[in-house]
């Protein structure tokens, strides 16, 4: 149920904010959403942590239910002049799904972005599960420690975001995008090196690589988020926004969970070290699909253009 109301909460959030805030800004408001859900993330962790030893999880939980509640309330508040579409004499569930498909799929930039993209949440989703396991298990890392390795991403993503309009403006949006996702394949290399090669036989070592390669991994993804959801909101029209940004959410969600049971199945078969590798390589077909597309070229209109 979750899994199914975040889809559909977060493809709403997507196309709200073009209706609040003027199409040039949007860059600025991305990044300043990206900063905030970077700051949470940081600091929800440990703040969840320390709730549980002061109040017991029960009453951690009652807490985190309740702030779901103050979302709602406070997006409820916010004042936008919707645009009433035209009225269907009879409203198609398949019609909308196949106009968000061909809109998402068949448009010259967006196509490639989308591609490129699922292959960089299938990654993603089954590198993290594989590291989990060889850091929990093989490295056996304390579980502070391993914390602290992911907590640095989040660090790093809301100083990526940070920087991110200012990147998009000077390099252009699309050669920002292929840049940060150039960083992924190098990070989770040395990831691999760190868990694989270095491992138990140079604790120190490893636990500085696993550092680095995270926070390279955090300050590309604060760098490249805002200019994506920027390029995709920018390009698509105001009534299909909706049903484009559903159909990258489910996509994106779905391959982040057959990324998940890959990753645990591949290292089981062929060991963590071979999961590892193929996950860099599907970061780089990540890159070489945008690459290879009019995503280099892409800019955004700014203020005052």
């Amino acid at each position: 149920m979750f899994g199914v109301l975040s889809v559909v909460g977060f493809a709403a959030t997507q196309s709200l904010l073009p209706r609040i805030v003027p199409r040039p800004l949007l860059l600025a408001a991305n990044a300043r959403i990206d900063q905030s859900d970077a700051a949470a993330q940081t600091v929800g962790p440990a703040l969840g942590g320390a709730l549980v030893s002061l109040v017991t999880a029960p009453f951690a939980i009652a807490l985190d239910v309740a702030s779901y509640f103050v979302d709602a309330v406070l997006v409820a508040r916010v004042r936008v002049e919707e645009r009433v579409p035209m009225r269907r004499a009879r409203p198609r569930l398949r019609r909308d799904i196949a106009d968000g498909l061909r809109w998402t799929y068949g448009h010259a930039m967006l196509a490639p972005l989308a591609f490129s993209t699922h292959l960089w949440f299938l990654a993603n989703a089954a590198g993290l599960t594989v590291f989990a396991t060889l850091a929990l298990r093989t490295l056996a890392l304390p579980a502070v420690v391993y914390g602290a390795v992911l907590a640095v991403s989040g660090v790093a993503m809301l100083l990526g975001a940070t920087a991110a309009p200012r990147l998009g403006r000077r390099f252009g949006a699309g050669r920002t995008i292929i840049a940060a996702r150039g960083a992924y394949p190098v990070a989770w290399a040395a990831i691999a090196v760190a868990t694989t090669v270095l491992g138990q036989s140079m604790p120190t070592a490893s636990t500085i690589v696993l550092f680095a390669a995270f926070a390279v991994q955090g300050v590309a993804a604060g760098c490249e988020n805002a200019n994506e959801m920027s390029l995709r909101q920018t390009a698509t029209p105001d009534e299909l926004l909706g049903r484009t940004n559903s159909t990258m959410r489910s996509a994106n969600r779905t391959l982040a969970a057959v990324g998940a049971i890959g990753g645990g199945a591949l290292m089981t078969v062929a060991g963590g070290g071979v999961a590892l590798l193929v996950v860099t390589v599907v970061f780089v077909a990540a890159v070489v699909v945008a690459v290879r597309s009019p995503l280099r070229t892409a800019q955004l209109r700014q203020h005052g253009e």
